[in-house]
């Protein structure tokens, strides 16, 4: 049977966030250019260092990517699982009233027959394909007291109602079946892209490592600077929105209490005390290895963190990055608060946890650990949305 899951339209951005327009594509290919033209000649067909860094990248987002659709369908199996176990206990229970009612026929038979009556063969109409039928013909109704016409009328009722249920968990079990096959097909992407990583990694020399390691340091010391920068822009937005408020509160007539600030003081405040414990929680998962499909408590993917960092704070949220970014309200990033989601890339296949001024904490990827770092890590592009989700 084929999956009915949605396929995900590539692109979608969540409303209120900036597309990149073609200037950043344009910039990309230059930057793209200038990488090739400042690399190494190959006097082979071996690939460039910056080459196989993107490659590197690349097969990780792909890992990822299925590690959400792996997460989709466990999560999918496990519900489709339980309610296939509930419809196979209700089918058996059904089962048991429908043979309790079968007996009480054959009980009413057998004492029209000791009566005297002429009654129709107990055996043919237990075992008739359409029972209904082979009443109509023998006009067996006509005969029957109150009481066996009840017990007639309850066989009937028991026989249809199983019959249906028995349809449902046929259909439940085909569902399972896909779900399944889903999980076994993500799973096997996510250790194909890790093992071509892995592959990739294992040919670089230890000089080819090193410099390697340079390049992600200038990366990471480049996105440390774009954090500094909106951590100042987002302190300078603050401040000019307390003096306004300061301001208005001079000029205004009407006193502080009917003004209606207090019950956003008050929800903002709500939300920081949340957001807190959800940090908190986060912060203690620092150090802890990021692994595919990992909810905790000893390991965590990108969503899994999320979500048990927010459960921590008695906020339940989807376990996967596709269902999370809709589990709130959307904000513009230069109005991000700690607590707050960011979520990355055009698919939505990574999230992190804001903790203020430009960084955040995320399970990064595999052979990573759970780690503070800027939001701009892969660069100001891959930043989709960001998501308050109390």
């Amino acid at each position: 049977m084929a999956s009915h899951r949605k396929s995900r339209p590539a692109g979608t951005r969540v409303a209120g966030i900036r597309t990149p327009a073609l200037a950043t594509a344009a910039l990309t290919s230059v930057a793209l250019l200038s990488q090739t033209a400042n690399a190494s000649p190959s006097t082979d067909d071996k690939p460039s260092l910056e080459e196989v860094e993107k490659k590197v990248d690349d097969l990780y987002r792909q890992a990822e990517s299925a590690t959400e659709k792996y997460n989709a369908a466990k999560d999918k199996t496990a519900k489709q699982r339980k309610r296939v176990d509930t419809l196979l206990d209700d089918v058996a229970q059904r089962t048991q009233k429908l043979n309790e009612a079968r007996e009480e026929l054959g009980r009413n038979a057998a004492a029209q027959y000791r009566t005297g009556a002429t009654a129709p063969d107990t055996a043919t109409f237990l075992l008739a394909d359409n029972p209904q039928d082979y009443f109509d013909q023998t006009q067996l109704m006509d005969r029957m007291t109150g009481r066996q016409k009840e017990s007639v009328d309850d066989y009937f009722t028991q026989q249809s109602e199983t019959m249906e249920k028995r349809r449902e968990a046929t259909q439940s079990l085909e569902t399972l079946t896909d779900s399944q096959n889903d999980l076994k097909s993500a799973k096997a992407t996510v250790q194909q892209k890790l093992s071509d990583a892995r592959e990739l990694l294992s040919k670089l020399t230890a000089e080819e490592k090193a410099r390697l390691a340079a390049i992600e340091k200038r990366k990471q010391e480049e996105a440390a600077r774009k954090a500094a920068e909106l951590a100042r822009q987002q302190a300078e937005a603050e401040r000019q929105r307390q003096e306004e408020a300061a301001q208005q509160q001079q000029e205004s007539t009407t006193p502080p209490a009917d003004s209606g600030t207090s019950d956003s003081s008050s929800a903002d405040s709500s939300y920081a005390t949340k957001a807190e414990k959800a940090l908190a929680f986060a912060r203690s998962q620092i150090g802890k290895p990021y692994v595919w499909g990992a909810t905790g408590p000893d390991s965590y993917d990108c969503s899994g963190l999320t979500q048990a960092a927010w459960k921590a704070a008695g906020v339940d949220i989807p376990r996967v990055t596709y269902d999370q970014v809709n589990a709130g309200t959307t904000v513009s990033l230069a109005n991000a608060q700690p607590g707050d989601l960011v979520f990355f890339y055009d698919d939505i296949t990574h999230v992190g946890i804001y903790i203020g001024n430009g960084m955040m904490i995320h399970a990064p990827k595999p052979g990573a650990y759970v780690r503070e770092e800027s939001i701009y890590y892969d660069g100001e592009s891959a930043i989709h949305s960001v998501v308050r989700p109390a």
